[in-house]
């Protein structure tokens, strides 16, 4: 199984260790790309502050974000797992996974970047400020970019198992699952469910969505499952307690949508 998962914006505040070895990051068929986006941002962010924190959407209070980029190369690092700080990672709890549940999310667990495309949660880079809507002067628009390139890379990498996507849209468009890979992903969205007047009402809650993906992640982690296809991840959610609802596309090379009812925010 391959559990694809967008980034957090929050990120934790510095490194801890040695700086950045492009080299062992896992997928190396993104390498050259990574270099390349990666040459544009530091430039980028040495070369005009103004300029960049305009280019990487940041506010002025994030000024200092730029600063951090403009050092990639020489930041301290730690695992891409203790790296992303938000509300799904909050969720998932890596670090207090038990040694066997720690072992299956650094083979499973890829998170895709702006700036690095997909890493394993296991990778070792430094703090950064770059989403996937980001427009560099080189590459370009970084979705675009990256999907010109991801391909090949992504294919190999889903091998013949599932392919539990859970990213966002921004990200989800750096690589789109195609072919016999389509029929064996899932994409999961997250609805709220609440009575209205006696009328049931659905909608997405974002926090939410992320706290209950990191959840289901942390889930399948601990209990070891392991489904071979979409049709038994549904079987394996329904047993965790989950309420969902899905169905085969409606035509091959498709991939499966699942809805994950929740009735309580927390």
């Amino acid at each position: 199984m391959l559990v694809l998962l967008p980034p957090s914006e929050g990120k934790a505040a510095s490194g801890r260790g040695a700086p950045l070895k492009a080299e062992s990051l896992s997928l190396p068929g993104l390498a050259e790309a990574r270099a390349a986006v990666l040459d544009e941002l530091v430039e980028l962010c040495m070369a005009d502050e103004d300029k960049a924190r305009e280019v990487l959407g940041l506010s002025e209070g994030l000024r200092g974000e730029v600063a951090k980029n403009a050092e990639l190369r020489t930041a301290g690092t730690r695992p891409a797992g203790e790296i992303y700080t938000g509300v799904l990672y909050d969720a998932l709890e890596l670090a207090s996974l038990d040694p066997a549940a720690k072992r299956r999310a650094a083979r499973s667990l890829l998170v895709f970047s702006g700036l690095w495309g997909a890493v394993h949660t296991g990778d070792r880079i430094p703090p950064y400020r770059c989403s996937m809507g980001v427009k560099l002067p080189g590459p370009g628009a970084l979705g675009a970019y990256w999907r010109s390139v991801m391909e090949p890379v992504m294919t190999q990498a889903a091998g013949e198992g599932l392919v539990l996507d859970l990213r966002s849209s921004a990200y989800a468009a750096a690589w789109k699952p195609k072919g016999a890979v389509a029929g064996r992903t899932a994409t999961v969205r997250v609805l709220h469910s609440q009575m209205v007047d006696g009328v049931e009402k659905r909608s997405v809650v974002s926090h939410f969505n992320k706290a209950t993906k990191g959840r289901l992640v942390r889930d399948l982690l601990t209990t070891g499952a392991a489904p071979a296809d979409p049709a038994e991840l549904v079987d394996t959610l329904r047993d965790l307690g989950y309420v969902v609802e899905a169905a085969p596309p409606a035509r091959p090379g498709r991939a499966w949508s699942l809805d994950v009812v929740v009735t309580q925010i927390h």
